[in-house]
């Protein structure tokens, strides 16, 4: 019994050994850091060993500890010992190079200039070319950001004994992204709020980068609960962000998968609280983000939108469309006038925000007074006059008819003014009935004092005259 659980035990030993072979990548952990060397426990039946030197940050001083990860390259194994790499550097000669290139393990390298195609790479001090194509894994857009860079490459060919060198980056970064790739979509599931990066803006949304090689859209409709005109409003390239994991679906191209990502589903929905900051009565300040035959949407906090419906944007005037009062981007006063938090939805008054000029009018107008008036326009029925902003009265056809005097009713046009009298008040109806007598005093709400308009006035303007020069 013991000899067979010494050969199963000999069988794992010798599998654990040979499943590593130079260009592998492993995951270790540094067990002992030495005055040479360090070891790592890299799965292996013997620990792996990297030289010191490589373990060194730019001041000389070690950059890491015992239980520290490393991400390492198996540079060779011996049946004691798995060499390891971060990537081969320093100088080295052409076996070193062909070993590199056989064995796919990384060189690092440093950007020494753009040329014609691509960059000049200086590898183990001997001079290589990289194509543009293949110095990242995305498109290029300023190749001359790379010059000056120390960065990892595979040697794809090695020829001429050496005098040609060929070297990519991009199957590094490719092989990187699948292996994170792989592992992203192992442990995320859909609603998950991960982080992100943003790569790209268009105009229907943004791009965000979960992690190297996934990326996933935004629709613009998911930025912000807020209305935008454009991801820029928000976003920039470079922004971290947090986003909710809303799933793939089949691209266009066979066998693509894309992502779908919110940023406004991974924060607070801010009708959650809508109770809480605004009740029916409030006056609010907010912009108008939309215009509609019906109405204005106005926004009064980000993701709440309220309306304004055309009959709620003056009592001065009669409004045929919004876009003759506002505009998109005005910034406007309104009252909250019902909120229905189950229907997600708000009306707005501007309106009453303005106050309503009828509050008054029964002591204002009081029935016999006299007071001056703009022709608002004419009807067949009679001439609708304006006594102030909102408040229009009527002066019927039949008593300009019977009206006698200087005044020439027929004669007048929108614009003119005129004196006229109040006969009656209907506020329930917002109703005002006009006449043409004459009475003793005048409203002088707009400033307004009547002109003696000599000895021929008749016995009304008489009397009017009188009791002016009687109150003077």
């Amino acid at each position: 019994m013991s000899e067979d659980f010494a050969e199963l035990f000999a069988s794992y030993e010798s599998q654990r050994k040979t499943a590593l072979k130079a260009g592998d990548k492993i995951s270790g952990t540094v067990i002992s850091i030495g005055q040479k060397a360090a070891f790592v426990d890299c799965g292996a039946s013997v620990d792996g060993i990297v030289d010191r030197e490589e373990l060194l940050n730019d001041d000389g001083e070690l950059s890491v500890a015992e239980g520290d990860t490393l991400e390492l390259y198996v540079v060779g194994v011996t049946d004691d010992s798995v060499r390891l790499s971060k990537a081969l550097t320093g100088i080295g000669g052409l076996n070193m190079l062909e070993d590199a290139y056989n064995s796919g393990v990384p060189v690092e390298g440093k950007v020494r200039e753009q040329i014609k195609g691509g960059f000049h790479v200086e590898i183990l001090k001997h001079r290589a070319f990289c194509p543009v194509s293949q110095i990242d894994a995305r498109y290029v857009a300023t190749p001359e950001d790379y010059v000056g860079q120390t960065l990892q490459f595979r040697i794809t060919k090695v020829s001429e004994n050496g005098r040609n060198i060929v070297v990519s980056r991009r199957a590094l970064l490719e092989e990187e992204q699948k292996q994170a790739s792989a592992s992203f979509f192992e442990t995320v599931s859909d609603g998950d709020i991960v982080e992100g990066t943003v790569t790209r803006l268009a105009a229907f949304g943004a791009f965000v980068e979960l992690v190297p090689g996934v990326e996933g859209l935004v629709h613009i409709s998911e930025i912000a609960w807020a209305r935008i005109q454009s991801p820029e409003e928000i976003l920039s390239v470079g922004d971290k962000v947090r986003v909710k994991y809303l799933g793939t679906s089949a691209g266009k191209k066979p066998g693509e998968t894309r992502l779908s990502l919110s940023i406004k589903q991974a924060q607070d929905d801010p009708w959650k609280t809508i109770g809480e900051r605004f009740k029916d009565g409030d006056k609010v300040t907010g912009k108008v983000v939309k215009l509609m035959d019906f109405g204005a949407f106005v926004e009064i906090a980000p993701g709440i939108e309220g309306l304004v419906h055309v009959s709620e944007m003056s009592y001065a005037k009669r409004i045929n469309k919004p876009g003759d009062v506002v505009q998109v981007g005005d910034m406007v006063a309104a009252v909250v006038k019902q909120i229905d938090v189950e229907k997600q939805r708000i009306s707005l008054s501007m309106r009453d925000a303005e106050g309503d000029p009828w509050m008054n009018v029964a002591e204002k107008y009081p029935v016999g007074q006299t007071v001056q008036g703009t022709v608002e326009k004419r009807q067949q029925f009679g001439l609708f006059i304006s006594l102030e902003p909102g408040v229009t009265g009527l002066l019927p056809q039949s008593v300009m008819s019977r009206a006698d005097g200087e005044v020439k009713f027929d004669k007048l046009n929108t614009g003119d003014t005129v004196v006229v009298s109040i006969e009656s008040v209907n506020l329930r109806e917002r109703k005002i009935s006009l006449g043409t007598g004459k009475k003793e005093e005048v409203s002088d709400w707009k400033g307004y004092k009547p002109q003696s308009s000599g000895p021929d006035m008749g016995s009304l303007g008489s009397a009017l005259a009188e009791a002016l020069k009687k109150k003077s």
